[in-house]
């Protein structure tokens, strides 16, 4: 597939998704983001990580809020991306919610600066999508950050998507990173 076309199917995915969970009530969404939390807790990868690198959820993805709550009451070192300039993000630790302001693209963000060298190990990553297929493709927003994160920065990858946007498959390239594990409200599905 030709990189325009690769682009205009993922922006056209993308506005289907938009539409897909814009008919879905508050409420359902809520709903199912408690499932999907029940499952990234009891998940064997979550249990066994003393650190966590946590995307800070928007009212469309599934929320991430009891996970970080529960990462700091078991004393797991919790990191969130801070996005800069020209593409870049990192993972800046956060001790709790005053840590956090609203940021890049309104999502709340680390208050403090990232740590200078060498980013700690981190044991799992938690990464939000448009969509997924079952098998770990993942469809982000578009900007690649995460991507870009993902391969400068090796680590197991959960990605959490609501199953109404899990899809059979989604057009790739040798950018986009994978998951080891996919998460919705019905199930877990590793590649």
């Amino acid at each position: 597939m030709q990189k325009n076309d690769l682009a205009l199917e993922k922006k056209w995915l993308r506005q289907e998704a938009a539409k897909i969970i814009s008919n879905f009530p508050s409420s359902a969404l809520k709903e199912a983001s408690g499932k999907i939390t029940v499952q990234v807790l009891s998940s064997p990868l979550y249990r066994q990580a003393a650190s966590l690198f946590v995307y800070v959820s928007t009212e469309q993805e599934p929320d991430t809020c009891a996970i970080m709550e529960d990462a700091w009451k078991a004393g797991k070192a919790v990191y969130v991306p801070k996005c800069s300039g020209q593409g870049r993000m990192d993972a800046v630790r956060v001790f709790g919610w005053d840590d956090l302001a609203p940021g890049a693209y309104g999502v709340p963000e680390p208050v403090g600066a990232p740590a200078d060298g060498l980013l700690p190990a981190i044991d799992l990553a938690v990464v939000p999508c448009v969509s997924a297929t079952a098998e770990g493709k993942r469809l982000g927003h578009g900007a690649g950050y995460y991507d870009r994160f993902l391969r400068a920065h090796p680590m197991p990858r959960l990605c959490l998507c609501f199953h109404a946007l899990l899809l059979t498959d989604l057009p790739t390239d040798q950018l986009d990173a994978p998951m080891d594990a996919v998460i919705t409200e019905e199930g877990t599905f590793s590649s």
